[in-house]
């Protein structure tokens, strides 16, 4: 049975053009556009959008749903964690799946894809953290590579968890090189840091604060020159994740300059947060500490302006959450065993209009880092992350003018905290379609578990 939609009357909003615009969907994608009312569509449903944004679904390129750390799993399943994604507007999400030490990629990718299927309400791909770099490994990515798993994820934070070295950096650099896949970089030196952490809590530096202050900016950014460097010398491409510091950017930037293939993203508590939040009394800190650490209000700016300047391309949640009572509390007395990870899945589109609101941003670079580039970024753009005939009818009616008050006591996420608790923000998803389907109708959930489906990815589309 085919299904016709009509958006019509709204203000159709991508990353290269804001149009009065009506919009066709058929069969699960977008059939056509037209100028408002110069077309005569029939439709199953016609949506009425007057005065409302029709924007692409959000992309957001960095979650992690059932992901163990610090000896438990962030809160959020596939189903609660992709449901209150598509309340916040975001209809595509990119997880991690996890390899263990000792054990194969595969192994790794298929308890991910076990996780998933079936339960997801919007569509999801995977990058894949490599824990455990050999002869073994390098030769798996290529086949990950083939089933649309094109990025993989290494740290130099998390020494005996996830740690690569150099040389295991460098190796995994050449093979993306090689194969085209894109190499993404958790960049902190965490071997430096783990003496720091030592050092605090020696001195009886406990707090949750503490996880901030020995997370030093310099560490990051030494980190970052680093891996600039090793992608240098491999002559492969790198990618970034959750850029927090104003001496980060800038290591980003002088590559950028030089002309090299190094990209960056940053996250929305980067954006909003700062170290007066880590500062907060009774433990409550706790429920801020994410790696790389919130910083001092006053590297806001820069990050701005790198999202304005496009050295960084993307804004991601690196969603991540621990429940405050149970998980967070396992580092009363320890700020080194509090797990690190914040929520933050269902509010990035809604910090970011409030971001053009305050006019960080314009409305279409918001669609830029929130949808677009993370589409292109890791090889989904046409299908995902615009509204333009043949892509996938991923459409959200955003009301502009509507009023929220961001509470856990309203949010869908599965933990008991906001990070944003009490803030007032400007504009509301209203409805959401995936793929042609209401998974949100006009502030009602009507989605479903199992409707999101795997997504193969290409290469990146940033090289040409």
């Amino acid at each position: 049975m085919s299904t016709r939609t009509l958006i019509t009357g709204g203000l159709v909003i991508t990353a290269a053009e804001e149009i009065h615009a009506d919009v066709l969907i058929e069969d699960g994608r977008i059939a056509a556009l037209a100028s408002a009312g110069t077309q005569e569509w029939g439709a199953d449903r016609v949506v009425d959008a007057t005065g409302k944004y029709v924007i692409p679904g959000g992309v957001d390129a960095h979650t992690h749903m059932e992901f163990p750390f610090g000896g438990t799993s962030s809160s959020d399943t596939f189903e609660t964690g992709t449901r209150a994604a598509a309340w916040g507007g975001t209809t595509t999400i990119i997880d991690f799946a996890v390899q263990s030490v000792g054990h194969s990629l595969r192994e790794g990718l298929d308890a991910y894809y076990a996780k998933a299927d079936g339960t997801c309400a919007i569509d999801y791909g995977f990058h894949m953290i490599v824990s455990d770099v050999d002869e073994s490994s390098l030769k798996e990515m290529d086949g990950l590579v083939g089933e649309g798993v094109t990025s993989f994820k290494l740290f130099t934070a998390y020494p005996g968890v996830f740690y690569s070295d150099d040389g295991q950096i460098l190796r995994a650099m050449q093979k993306g090189a090689a194969n085209g896949a894109l190499i993404m970089m958790h960049a902190e030196n965490g071997i430096a840091i783990d003496v720091l952490v030592r050092q605090a809590l020696a001195r009886g530096e406990t707090d949750p604060r503490y996880h901030g202050e020995v997370r030093r900016a310099l560490l990051e950014a030494e980190a970052t020159h680093r891996v600039i460097q090793l992608a240098r010398v491999a002559e492969a491409p790198l990618y970034v994740v959750h850029v927090s510091a104003e001496e980060a950017l800038a290591e980003l930037v002088a590559a950028r300059d030089k002309g090299l293939p190094v990209f960056g993203e940053t996250c929305p508590q980067y954006l909003f947060l700062s170290t007066d939040n880590l500062a907060e009394p009774d433990f409550e800190g706790a429920k801020y500490v994410c790696s790389t650490p919130l910083r001092p209000r006053e590297h806001q700016a820069a990050l701005w302006r790198g999202l304005r300047t496009d050295d960084l391309q993307v804004v991601s949640t690196d969603h991540c959450p621990f429940c405050f009572t149970g998980q967070k509390e396992l580092g009363r007395g320890d700020f080194s065993k509090i797990p690190n990870g914040m929520p933050g899945v269902e509010n990035r589109m809604d910090l970011l209009h409030q971001a053009v609101v305050d006019g960080h941003i314009t409305r279409r670079r918001w669609i830029e880092i929130a949808c677009a580039a993370p589409a292109r970024m890791f090889g989904m753009y046409g299908k995902k992350g615009t509204i333009a005939p043949g892509a996938d009818a991923d459409v959200v009616i955003y009301d502009p003018a509507a009023e929220q008050v961001m509470s856990a006591a309203t949010h869908h996420m599965n933990v008991d905290y906001s990070a944003y608790e009490g803030k007032r923000v400007t504009g509301r998803v209203e409805t959401v379609l995936s793929r042609g389907e209401f998974v949100i109708d006009g502030r009602e959930f009507t989605g479903r578990a199992g409707h999101g489906a795997y997504v193969s990815r290409g290469m990146t589309q940033y090289l040409g």
